[in-house]
């Protein structure tokens, strides 16, 4: 039997392998810069077929690496199967106890909405379009992580599929070490078809975007390091220095603010201060609109990223950021950390002892990127003395490795629970830990 019908006796969801219609599509990535060339696509129907999948790779000696929606990956599948979840789309909140439990295909998007008109929220990131499972796994660094910490440590319950393809129900009482795994640690160690995660408050949420031309940069990161000197761990704000393709450049400020507007506007008043303002969204949303703060793409499309966690906002670093223009990067964006993001958690996304986070984006050309490239690492080099090499794991780019998201005694536990987990190597995540 070839692998397309033994996998079709095995599961009853859609099964691609190279050569039939469909496929080249269904193995690309969120990121289509990324080249992902797996042997077959399986679209588990269920959780049943989660574990169906998962025996016969084991009997069959075939690695799995699964992808709800194709975010993060990394390049470095292979040729192995491609586990599709994204048709597992449970989805119930119960405000009463605020808990959520969604399907490993459930986007953030999809929980915001259910949960707005309740005045509760998840721990969701910038993008409608990320699914929780994903994410949550990574650890997510969310909007409202300053107050509540990673996605990651608000999860109650993961619903799984192990290395041997039982199905299990993992707490920090029934499994503690699995569960201190997948609060962060990637997808290395089991296939997650559910999660449970505990809601916060969110009765008021105030948020939205000022633009100015790029000229009054230096002033508003002024501004930017005066606000994040002593915000309340309610208060996130973001700093970008943007360039889109033939528009002039830019710079943003991206705020949200859990509580009322006009505690929020006088947080922010040095902004207020700085001529020419070209736009300001700001204004008290619906949690199901945080998407609309940044408005980044919601379909798949080509990138190239690199992330850098800060020691410090200095005068120096500064200097670095707007010494010229971006140019080809399409975003240059600092993100503020600290409050709940830097208190010990029991999960292996840990805590960051850094107080920013530097993102850096920008779109391939036809050098395959090797512009973009340069650029982030020419400003990376820049700023290595005031940098601490550590790296959130949802923000690693295709090259780099696990070991760089974790503390050496996180990594060497995840590498020791992985031997024991899954010592035939079934799984394999978009940046396996044992790389």
């Amino acid at each position: 039997m070839t692998l397309h019908d033994e996998l079709r006796s095995v599961v009853r969801g859609e099964v691609l392998v190279a050569g039939d219609e469909g496929f080249e599509q269904a193995r690309r990535p969120w990121n289509l810069a990324v080249e992902q060339p797996v042997r077959a696509v399986v679209e588990a129907a269920d959780a049943d077929d989660v574990a169906a999948l998962i025996r016969y790779a084991r009997l069959a000696g075939l690695t799995v690496t699964t992808q709800p929606s194709g975010h993060g990956a990394s390049g470095n599948a292979g040729e192995l199967i491609l586990l599709r979840t994204g048709l597992l789309d449970e989805l119930h909140v119960d405000p009463g106890t605020r808990v959520a439990r969604v399907g490993a295909g459930v986007t953030w998007g999809r929980v915001l909405e259910a949960a707005s008109p309740y005045g509760l929220t998840g721990l969701a990131g910038s993008s409608p379009a990320v699914t929780v499972t994903g994410y949550t796994l990574g650890g997510g660094l969310s909007w409202f992580s300053r107050k509540h910490g990673f996605a990651s440590s608000s999860v109650r319950a993961f619903e799984v599929v192990d290395a041997v393809g039982a199905r299990a129900r993992v707490t920090a009482e029934s499994d503690p070490d699995l569960f201190w795994a997948l609060s962060g640690g990637g997808g290395d160690f089991a296939v997650v078809t559910a999660i449970e995660f505990a809601l916060h408050p969110a009765p008021l949420l105030y948020g939205g975007r000022m633009l100015w031309s790029a000229d009054r940069a230096p002033a508003v990161l002024d501004a930017y390091r005066e606000i994040t000197a002593d915000a309340p761990d309610e208060l996130t704000v973001w700093y970008d220095l943007l360039q889109f393709l033939g528009a002039a450049p830019l710079v943003a400020i991206d705020a949200t603010f859990l509580g009322e507007g006009g505690d929020a506007e006088a947080l922010l008043r040095p902004l207020g201060k700085i001529p020419g303002v070209i736009s300001d969204s700001r204004a008290l949303l619906p949690v199901a609109e945080l998407g609309s703060i940044t408005a980044e793409p919601t379909d798949p499309g080509p990138g190239r990223s690199r992330a850098e966690l800060l020691t410090g906002l200095t005068d120096e670093v500064a200097a670095a950021l707007l010494e010229r223009p971006i140019d080809p990067l399409l975003s240059v964006q600092l993100r503020h950390l600290g409050g709940a993001l830097s208190r010990p958690t029991d999960t292996a996304a840990g805590h960051l002892d850094e107080p920013f986070a530097l993102y850096m984006f920008g779109i391939p050309g036809q050098d395959g990127g090797a512009a973009v490239g340069d650029r982030q690492a020419e400003l990376a080099d820049a700023l290595i003395p005031y940098t601490s090499g550590r790296k959130p794991f949802t923000f690693l780019a295709p090259g780099e490795r696990a070991a760089g998201a974790f503390t050496p005694q996180a990594l060497g536990r995840l590498r020791a629970l992985k031997r024991s987990l899954d010592p035939r190597g079934t799984f394999r995540s978009n940046f396996p830990v044992l790389d």
